[in-house]
């Protein structure tokens, strides 16, 4: 289980004076919230992996699929480390999250169908997924499931007052 309580401080260099940090709840409330995350790996020469996915907050870690043989899977068969971003893509207003950690694979089918009635739960009878051998199963194709429980998070307040939030686990 993820160490969830962790140690939140204002980074004032990239803080109006007026800011103050946000609070672990609301970091974690947005990150429940969330549709879309963009997840950046590594690939095996070094260069940069982006790419946009739906993923699932529970238990103190966020949670995501991929088909075994897309570019992320691979990335990460050779390096866990991950980030996972959310937020607006707006500068002056809303509130962006980053959450750096190390993706674990997950195969205990208890989870994974816990999982899977929370993707569903969230996104629809489209995310419905079957559990079976260690994966999710949608249509034809079938997907591993990632836990990435946070190192550290950055938060970033947009508009009046803008803010830098980290929390750091473990």
């Amino acid at each position: 289980m993820p160490d969830t309580t962790p140690r939140t401080s204002l980074d004032a260099r990239y803080s109006d004076p007026a800011a103050t940090a946000t609070d672990w709840a609301e970091a974690e409330r947005l990150l429940a919230a969330a549709e879309l995350f963009w997840i950046s790996t590594v690939r095996p020469d070094g260069r940069p992996h982006v790419t946009p996915l739906p993923a699932v907050w529970s238990r103190g870690a966020l949670h995501f699929c991929t088909g075994p043989e897309e570019r992320k899977a691979r990335n990460l068969a050779a390096n866990p480390r991950v980030v996972l971003t959310t937020g607006s893509n707006t500068w002056d207003r809303g509130y962006d999250v980053v959450v750096e950690g190390e993706a674990v694979r997950v195969t205990d089918e208890g989870r994974l169908r816990e999982l899977a009635g929370a993707w569903e739960a969230k996104y629809g009878g489209f995310w419905h997924f079957e559990v079976r051998e260690g994966h999710f199963h949608h249509g034809a194709g079938r997907a591993v499931v990632y836990s990435v429980a946070p190192d550290t998070v950055f938060g970033f307040g947009k508009g009046e007052p803008f803010s830098q939030t980290r929390w750091r686990f473990g």
